[in-house]
């Protein structure tokens, strides 16, 4: 077979399933429409297995708001990101007065012991400073740097070491003693 005659065969074949794929049913009112509702996000109802999430508990403080502020490596300055989900956990909070919020500081191992627990404290003070600033009483918080300690990741990229450097916002319902 020479290369013309496979040429035009292929191109005889792919003539024939382009008509059938053209070809559709003239009874249009046969066909059923689906009774699924269309996908919009729009809705009132929970996630499967949250319906009994009850609004202002730490379930919703954690779920709805989220309590994880993340910060560039030897930093301790807010980002928009951060900020967002800081005006976020204010407005809950100012909407939940009953709970108390402890705000604990971490670090990465970028530096010494000593310079690592000082940058977690400055995150959780920052984060602290931030939420009074949208009206959340001083006295329902308190902010403690554990430096490299509690690491969520041990690890070596840059890409995975930003986890570690975090403020964590706990709920509360009595201070802590320490």
């Amino acid at each position: 077979m020479s290369v013309l005659t496979a040429y035009a065969r292929l191109l005889a074949a792919s003539a024939m399933l382009l008509a059938l794929a053209a070809c559709t049913t003239t009874d249009i009112a046969s066909v059923e429409e689906p009774t699924v509702a269309p996908l919009t996000g729009q809705t009132n109802d929970p996630a499967p297995g949250f319906e009994n999430v009850k609004a202002g508990s730490e379930e919703d403080f954690i779920l709805s708001v989220g309590r994880r502020i993340y910060f560039t490596q030897d930093s301790a300055k807010l980002d928009t990101v951060a900020m967002t989900t800081l005006d976020n956990q204010a407005a809950w909070l100012n909407r939940n007065p009953a709970w108390l919020i402890k705000l604990q500081g971490f670090a990465d191992d970028s530096g010494s012991e000593s310079k690592m627990k000082t940058l977690s404290q400055q995150r959780a003070d920052a984060v602290m400073a931030y939420l009074v600033s949208k009206g959340v009483d001083a006295r329902r918080m308190w902010a403690k740097g554990y430096g490299a300690d509690r690491e969520v990741r041990d690890c070596t990229q840059r890409s995975c070491k930003v986890q570690n450097r975090r403020v964590v916002a706990n709920l509360r319902t009595e201070r802590d003693a320490t």
